[in-house]
């Protein structure tokens, strides 16, 4: 009995982790895509005013993947704590190099599109294992 609601807290806060974390990335996403419009407009001629709201974009993108970052670590933290079946884990390693790499200097407008779209394609394959691995979580 005793195991059972122990078992059962420490699920609850890891779908409470998760869900800390899954916020964090539709945030990201979102700002990814309104830099990634920004960055097609700067591109075909947007101007001074396009690429500063592409960058300011960016950098609210770039805060809230590090605060997706931290919070996927102590949603990672979370699922050691529950004996759950390997499937239901996460490896996040991939997408934690990639936010590093994705504050790194920037070059010319269309590199710019290319992190753009990498770092949304990651956040969007963060957000399907999180809500797939929370989903587990809660019918278990």
């Amino acid at each position: 009995m005793r195991n059972t609601q122990i078992m059962r807290r420490e699920t609850q806060e890891a779908i409470l982790a998760g869900e800390d974390a899954l916020e964090s990335l539709i945030a990201a996403q979102e700002r990814l895509s309104s830099a990634k419009s920004w960055g097609v407009f700067d591109m075909f001629g947007g101007g001074f005013i396009a690429s500063m709201v592409k960058h300011s974009k960016m950098n609210e993108a770039a805060e809230l993947m590090e605060e997706a970052k931290e919070r996927l670590q102590r949603f990672q933290r979370e699922l050691f704590d529950v004996d759950v079946p390997q499937e239901f884990q996460m490896e996040i390693s991939g997408f934690l190099s990639f936010a590093d790499f994705f504050f790194d200097g920037i070059v010319a407008d269309y590199l710019v599109q290319s992190k753009i779209n990498d770092a949304r394609e990651q956040v969007d394959d963060a957000i399907e294992r999180v809500r797939k691995i929370l989903g587990d979580l809660k019918k278990w």
